[in-house]
């Protein structure tokens, strides 16, 4: 019996940490003709199973940048990193971001960042 209690609570401890990253503010910098996305993450990594990725997109789903995270940032929470030189299309004032991890890939919780172009 205590053998299939601590199956069962190891379980639900997976199914928690497998909780997609939360994004939890971008910053857009525009940089001459690019974009600099400072991109603040939180998420349960734990070893294999961490934030690998995040990823800027169009508001029609078109990719437009690709940040890798090469390892876990489990003493790091939350932590932020920079995607640099995005160029965006021409009159794009909204982008997308979403975040992947190891073990549930992309999100599919896309978060809407409002631009302001220089100038």
């Amino acid at each position: 019996m205590r053998l299939v209690a601590t199956l069962c609570l190891g379980f639900i401890a997976g199914q928690a940490a497998a909780d997609p990253a939360v994004i939890e503010n971008v910053e857009a910098v525009q940089s001459g003709a690019t974009w600099r996305f400072d991109v603040t993450l939180r998420h349960g990594d734990t070893g294999a199973h961490y934030v690998d990725a995040f990823r800027v997109l169009d508001t029609d789903g078109n990719v437009l940048g690709t940040r890798v995270l090469l390892h876990s940032h489990e003493n790091e929470q939350p932590f932020t990193r920079s995607l640099m030189g995005v160029a965006l299309p021409e009159g794009t004032d909204v982008v997308q971001v979403e975040s992947r991890d190891t073990t549930t890939g992309w999100s599919g919780n896309l978060q809407d960042v409002q631009l302001t172009p220089d100038g």
